[in-house]
């Protein structure tokens, strides 16, 4: 089976834009295309062992479960931004370790994972007519009709479908215009938005891919807050071209441009008189006496007299 297969020992995989994980490349490129293979990270496959804990009493088979998904863990991060996950041997339903599930979809109709989709699908069909009171027993056949929708409206827009939005769409099914009794199975059965957010937007722990860039981007905003700060505060700080007319400063060396309300405050003050005093040195009066100089002239006729 290609999951025996030592050929399948790695895979490069890259967080996408819609919050998942796809396989970039697969160590076993013969039995193994890369192109739209998904990979279910921990926290979605903790979530999917969570919605699986309510069909144990119906009969689930834990290892169907371990067969449908390999389990990698993580080693580096590449120099591209994408991550390398190794092949381990553990077991989903017993390990501590933190587990990335590839599904082993080579033979996606007699495979393991075709095993394992079937499987839950009967048995999430036994759980809710179990616990809701259906006017005819739900089918096999209506939820797999309603997988098929979902896949086939991904299709048409072009979106490929992940495995872990094809698993929940099996373990979260409930038929439109019915709602599980409030049990304790089936609160485990349903799962709000929020922790389905974050289940899906799930980021590994990989040295330098989150904690180094987290912390320079903060170092460097910070930083340019503190330069913006600085220039803001120069600039308050920096005199205008007014500054630099002796007029515009009163005695006192304070501006004149001040806020409206004190402006008829200084017409009233010493500070104008003081300026308008300035004017009235001794050098201004020396004219006087120069004025003055025609006298001697009007006495020289006076000595002709004589």
């Amino acid at each position: 089976m290609p999951k025996n297969s030592p050929k399948l020992t790695w895979c490069n995989i890259r967080f996408g834009e819609d919050s998942n994980w796809w396989v970039k490349e697969i160590s076993d490129t013969i039995h193994w295309d890369a192109d739209g293979l998904s990979i279910v990270d921990p926290r979605q496959m903790g979530h999917i062992l969570d919605q699986l804990d309510p069909l144990r009493e119906y009969g689930l088979n834990t290892d169907l479960v371990d067969n449908a998904f390999i389990p990698f863990q993580i080693k580096e991060k590449n120099k591209d931004g994408s991550v390398k996950v190794v092949r381990v041997n553990e077991t989903f339903s017993e390990s501590d370790e933190v587990l990335f599930g590839l599904p082993d979809v080579v033979d996606e109709e007699k495979g393991p994972y075709a095993d394992f989709i079937d499987h839950i699908t009967k048995l999430r069909v036994k759980f809710l007519n179990d616990n809701i009171e259906f006017e005819q027993k739900l089918t096999v056949e209506e939820l797999e009709e309603h997988v098929r929708e979902n896949q086939n409206q991904s299709f048409m827009e072009g979106k490929a479908l992940h495995v872990f939005t094809e698993v929940c769409d099996i373990l979260e099914f409930v038929p439109e215009g019915y709602e599980l009794a409030d049990d304790e199975d089936a609160k485990k059965s349903k799962v709000s938005d929020d922790e389905e957010s974050e289940n899906v937007e799930f980021v590994p722990d990989v040295p330098g891919i989150e904690e180094d860039e987290k912390i320079e981007e903060d170092d460097t905003m910070k930083w340019d807050e503190e330069e913006e700060e600085e220039e803001e505060e120069e600039e308050k700080a920096r005199p205008d071209d007014s500054a630099y007319d002796l007029n515009a400063f009163n005695d006192d060396g304070s501006d004149d441009d001040e806020d409206d309300d004190d402006k008829p405050a200084k017409k009233k003050g010493a500070a104008k008189p003081e300026k308008a005093a300035k004017p009235a040195p001794a050098k201004k009066a020396a004219p006087v006496p120069k004025k003055a100089a025609p006298a001697p002239k009007s006495a020289a006729p006076a000595k002709k007299k004589k």
